[in-house]
């Protein structure tokens, strides 16, 4: 399976953005599905996860309220919603398929090309 992430954009901190991430080609059906992001310079971040029941959730230390994960499956799509956006948001943000809500990204499979989210200041 192929994931396409979307919806990321240049903002200024504070505003919201909402990611998307879908499969191209493909289903993911009974896989939960994290997102990752990853600054330049700097190692790859576990953002948020989500089961594919969507009772499972579990977010970044950083993520602290800000960000919301959730999957309509009928829509074979997971969001990724951001509110109160800060720079240091700025990163490639990336989505991947895994068997079990987890946030250790070697688990993880079916890496797609991301989406870039740059947050003025």
């Amino acid at each position: 399976v192929q994931l396409q992430a979307s919806g990321g954009g240049l903002v200024q901190a504070g505003d919201s953005l909402r990611l998307s991430c879908a499969p191209s080609g493909g289903t993911w059906r009974d896989l939960a599905v994290g997102w990752f992001r990853q600054a330049p310079g700097k190692e790859r971040e576990f953002v948020a996860t989500i089961s594919w029941s969507g009772l499972s959730i579990y977010y970044g230390d950083f993520v602290k309220g800000r960000f919301t994960i959730s999957r309509d499956n009928a829509k074979n799509t997971v969001y990724l919603q951001m509110n109160s956006l800060k720079p240091e948001d700025t990163a490639v943000y990336y989505c991947a398929t895994t068997t079990a809500v987890t946030r250790m990204s070697y688990h993880y499979n079916d890496w797609g090309q991301g989406t870039q989210v740059t947050v003025s200041s």
